[in-house]
């Protein structure tokens, strides 16, 4: 499993060593379970070199296939620290008389707010 040691380091990681850190978690895994390659990738529908490519950092590798793979290997809860706090849709925030929706600014609004801030030089 990932440590401590490697996730307090994730922003000084490069694209390409998150995807093999990603790899190497997911046939950690596969192997605690006592899975060969090829019997991974018949539980998930996929070949066997997909597999190793994916746990050896070799090809980009989609997010349905990652859902997949971690479907196979019932480790879908990995998901739960990815759930939102707050109610997603529009219609459950307007019920909920305490909260206020938060919307993305428009880049004009954003635009204009920094124009306002801006310092003048006279």
């Amino acid at each position: 499993m990932a440590t401590a040691e490697h996730s307090s380091n994730w922003y000084n990681m490069g694209d390409t060593a998150i995807v093999s850190q990603l790899g190497l978690f997911l046939r950690q895994i596969r192997l605690e379970q006592n899975l060969t390659q090829e019997n991974l990738a018949v539980k998930a529908g996929l070949s066997r070199s997909a597999i190793y490519e994916m746990e050896n950092g070799k090809s980009a590798t989609s997010l349905i296939t990652i859902v997949q793979v971690l479907r196979a290997l019932e480790h879908l809860d990995l998901f739960n620290t990815w759930t939102p706090s707050e109610p997603g849709s529009p219609l459950m925030r307007v019920k909920m008389p305490d909260k206020k929706g938060v919307r993305a600014s428009s880049r004009v609004e954003y635009e204009k707010k920094r124009d306002e801030n801006e310092w003048e030089w006279l």
